[in-house]
This record gives structure tokens, C-alpha cells and sequence, in this order.
């Protein structure tokens, strides 16, 4: 690891930096930071706009950050520093710098981590610079950054190494950044609702609170199989059962299934769930959500540029899945309530239905013919019982649950629903699932104790996921959902 022959230059140099005094991996002692170079940057092009380029040498400051660009010229020279995605220039000079120039001349090299002291001034370029009157390297780069320092063109690098990603592109710390600003927009939306913020485990005895793959492990100390959470759902509701009105999560959640553009193993979502209220009022909350979050990170536009598409949020939809596989997915009207129908129609199509249910077969229609044409914020509501498990049934349709998915730019964003609050049909539900195992390796486990806790009775309550990484894909205009992770799964 330390035997390659640039590693072996730059540990020389190290050596060089500690016999001037200068210990390469010492401690912040007296070098940190007056200002960050981002806040550095606004003083001094305030005080620019203002005409008062004469006082920029009165704002002396101590900046710290990453050399990226370097020019060392006989008595003189240039380096970039990055700090935060943000660089400023800074001019040395022997005159100025007297002993402390040999750190410069002899001992640095781009990537190392520096602290330099000194005052503002605008070059003859009109660049603003910081002239340097110490400078001190605080860590010892022991490996170069990538040639042509524009960014990593190795898309497998780029996952496999984010730091250095991020060093040489400044899009994936603002991405980074803009994930951060969207989590805690949604916090605060959430928490301005009165709903309480809970975690719960991540290790579950069962896999439970939605269809999918779990992944396995082993509880040593209790000698028991435990799963990854696929979904908090189960344990938020025992938390309504038990008399927290309105709660939500934020973390992770993990499906054992393929990778792609939009799904990850791992990834995180926002759960929450308010009793006294239905699913029509959780699609106020959501797009309460997007509205906020969009005026913060676009402007307020109600046009939103991802990809090559425009999406309009001042043009969301409501359509039930039944309409949307008549009016978008070209279904003929009247099939889809007969069963032998819809599997005829499905056949004729060339889709797979043997063994599927009357509402697998909708799913499979509506993954085939309705989702990619979907652009604008789309509630698909009213979706078939036996693909909803844990939804309460529609009062006047017993065919159908009172639930609903959020669809943008052709994806699924969130899912919601009345809860089911009669544990004898969740049960019977479960048993449902239970019997399609073999067939299915997604459909869900038998949860008792979450039909008990139901037996104590949960208030009509309604509650809704909410998949952050294709929110943040959505405003940050990113391909894919590697981009928005930091350290996304790999193959």
C-alpha cells in the first residue's frame, strides 16, 4: 500500500515538512479557521459591489481547505484551496512568507489539507485572492488525486471511491447537500404538524409492512434468525395503537433484491401516520411536501426540468387505477372488473398471469402500460385488495382499499392508505399471504402479535411512505439512484 513510488515521494516530503517544523498530521492547535472560504468569498464580493476594493486588505482571515490547483513559480507561486465545494485562490511569495516558503516550495503537494493566514486583494485579472503571510500543511495527501482534475469519468470509480468524487466534482456535494436540505424539509414539515419523530428496530423477528425479498441474518446471543426491517409500518401502527396520535420515521429500510437506476438494497424512507384522518388528507401532506421542497431547491418554478422531461407541479392529478389503466394504459372499459376477462385481455398482451390474482393482474397491467407515461404528479388511488395488504377495505367497494401511490416522471414516490383497523380481516389478510409463500417469496409473513395489538383497537387512522432517494433523483436531476447515495450498494 505505501510501497508505489508516488506514495514513497510524498512520504519524503512529509519527513521534509517535520524537519521545518511542520508536523503533517499534528493537531488544529492555533490553525483554525477565522472563516470558511464560502463566507470568505461573500465578504469580500460584498465589499467589491460596494466600491470599497481599498479595504480589502484590512480582512485578514484564516482559511483551511484541500489544495486542488498548484503553481509554484521561483520566488512565488499560486495555489487553489477547496473547502466545502467552494475555492478560493491564494498568492505566495518568499518576501512574505521568509521560512514558511520552503512548506510551499518543498513540501506541498495538490490534495494536501492546509491552513493558510493572510489578507484579501484582487489580482490584475480581478480575481480575488488571499495573500498569504503563513501557511501551514495540517494533513499530508499520501496519494495524488485523479489526472485532469475535472471530475472522475469512471462511473465505477465514482461509487466505488465517493470521496474522491467529491473532491473533484463539486455536483456530488451538492447533491450530497441538497439531500440533506430535502430530509430536513420534510422533518420540519412534519414536525410543524405536531407529529412525533420515533425510531424503531431494524432487526425484525419477522419480515414485515410491505412485499418484498428480506435479508437474513442471525441473533448469536439469543441463538435466533432476525431479518433486516423491509418497513417500520407494523411497529409505527403498535405505536398509534398504544396512544402517539401522529408519528412518523425517517431510516433505512433493506429489500434483498436487484440493483437498477432506481432501486438500491438499502435505501431510506419517511413513514407517517396520524390517527382521525383519511388517505385524501394524506395527499394534502405530500403535497404540501413537494410544494415546499420545490420552492426550495427550484426557485419556486412550477416547472421542474428532470431528465428530458418537464414536470408541472401546479398540474397534479388525481385518477383511480382504475381510470388510469382505461384513460392512460388503453385497457378497454369493462374488462377489468371480471376477472376471466382481465386474464384473457393480459394474455392476449403476451404478459405472464396464470397464477396471478385479479389484482396482480391490474399491477401487471399498470407496470406494463401506465407508469413510464405518467410525467406530472399523479395520485393513483383505489387499488385492488389483494395487492394491499395491511389497506382498509372502501366501504362501499369491497374489492377495493382506500389507498393510493404518488407517481412522478414515470416512478413511484409514496404510498398511502386508510389503515386496516379490523384485526379479524387483517388476519385473514395475512393467512392470504401466508398461502402464496411458495409462489412468492415477497408476500408477507403471519405477524401475530401485530393482529393482537390490533385486538386492543387502533383509531381510524390513515399513513403513507415516502421513498427519499427517488425524491432527491426527482430534485436534483439525477439519472440514477447510485448519484444521490453516498455509498450505494455495488456489485
Amino acid at each position: 500500500m505505501f510501497n508505489n513510488q508516488l506514495t514513497k515521494v510524498r512520504l519524503e516530503k512529509a519527513a521534509r515538512l517535520e524537519s521545518f517544523g511542520n508536523n503533517p498530521f499534528g493537531a488544529i492547535e492555533d490553525n483554525k479557521p477565522s472563516s470558511t472560504i464560502s463566507m470568505c468569498r461573500a465578504v469580500g464580493e460584498r465589499v467589491i459591489n460596494d466600491n470599497a476594493k481599498d479595504i480589502l486588505s484590512d480582512l485578514r482571515m484564516t482559511l483551511n481547505g484541500r489544495v486542488v490547483l498548484l503553481r509554484k513559480m521561483g520566488k512565488s507561486g499560486f495555489l487553489t484551496i477547496q473547502q466545502d465545494g467552494v475555492r478560493i485562490q491564494i498568492f505566495l511569495s518568499l518576501s512574505d512568507l521568509e521560512d514558511n516558503f520552503r512548506i510551499f516550495k518543498n513540501g506541498m503537494d495538490i490534495g494536501d489539507i492546509v491552513s493558510v493566514k493572510g489578507y484579501l486583494f484582487l489580482t490584475k485579472t480581478e480575481e480575488l485572492t488571499l495573500h498569504a503571510e503563513s501557511i501551514k500543511v495540517l494533513t499530508k495527501a499520501l496519494l495524488p488525486l485523479p489526472e485532469k482534475f475535472h471530475g472522475l469519468e469512471d462511473q465505477e470509480t465514482k461509487y466505488r471511491k465517493r470521496h474522491l468524487d467529491m473532491i473533484t466534482n463539486q455536483e456530488s456535494v451538492e447533491v450530497i447537500k441538497n439531500r440533506s436540505k430535502i430530509l430536513n424539509l420534510i422533518r420540519s414539515q412534519l414536525l410543524s404538524q405536531d407529529f412525533t419523530e420515533v425510531e424503531t428496530p431494524v432487526l425484525n423477528d419477522i419480515p414485515g409492512g410491505a412485499n418484498a425479498k428480506p435479508f437474513e441474518t442471525y441473533y448469536n446471543a439469543l441463538g435466533q434468525d432476525r431479518y433486516l426491517r423491509i418497513a417500520p409500518e407494523l411497529y409505527l401502527k403498535k405505536l398509534i395503537i398504544g396512544g402517539l396520535e401522529s408519528v412518523f420515521e425517517i431510516g433505512k429500510n433493506f429489500r434483498n433484491e436487484g440493483l437498477d437506476a432506481t432501486h438500491n438494497p438499502e435505501f431510506t424512507s419517511v413513514e407517517f401516520y396520524k390517527s382521525y384522518i383519511d388517505y385524501k388528507d394524506l395527499i394534502e401532506i405530500i403535497n404540501k411536501m413537494l410544494i415546499v421542497i420545490n420552492n426550495s431547491l427550484n426557485n419556486g418554478n412550477d416547472i421542474l426540468v428532470y431528465q428530458d422531461l418537464e414536470i408541472d407541479f401546479s398540474k397534479t392529478l388525481e385518477i383511480s387505477y382504475q381510470n388510469a389503466l382505461e384513460t392512460i394504459g388503453g385497457v378497454p372499459t369493462g374488462i377489468l372488473r371480471d376477472i376471466d376477462s382481465t386474464r384473457t385481455y393480459c394474455t392476449d398482451l403476451g404478459l405472464v398471469v396464470e397464477e396471478a390474482s385479479h389484482g396482480k393482474m391490474w399491477e401487471i397491467l399498470f407496470d406494463e402500460n401506465v407508469e413510464s407515461k405518467i410525467v406530472n404528479p399523479t395520485f393513483i388511488t383505489d387499488y385492488p385488495v389483494d395487492i394491499s395488504p395491511l389497506a382498509k377495505r372502501n366501504d362501499s367497494d369491497s374489492f377495493l382499499t382506500d389507498r393510493f401511490e404518488l407517481f412522478i416522471a414515470g416512478r413511484e414516490i409514496a404510498n398511502g392508505f386508510n389503515e386496516l383497523s379490523d384485526p379479524v380481516d387483517q388476519y385473514e389478510r395475512f393467512m392470504s399471504q401466508v398461502a402464496t409463500k411458495d409462489s412468492d417469496d415477497e408476500s408477507m409473513h403471519m405477524d401475530s402479535s401485530f393482529v393482537e395489538a390490533l385486538m386492543q383497537g387502533m383509531a381510524p387512522t390513515a399513513g403513507a411512505g415516502l421513498g427519499i432517494d427517488r425524491l432527491v433523483m426527482l430534485f436534483t436531476n439525477q439519472r440514477s439512484i447510485k448519484d444521490v447515495i453516498a455509498f450505494p450498494a455495488m456489485r
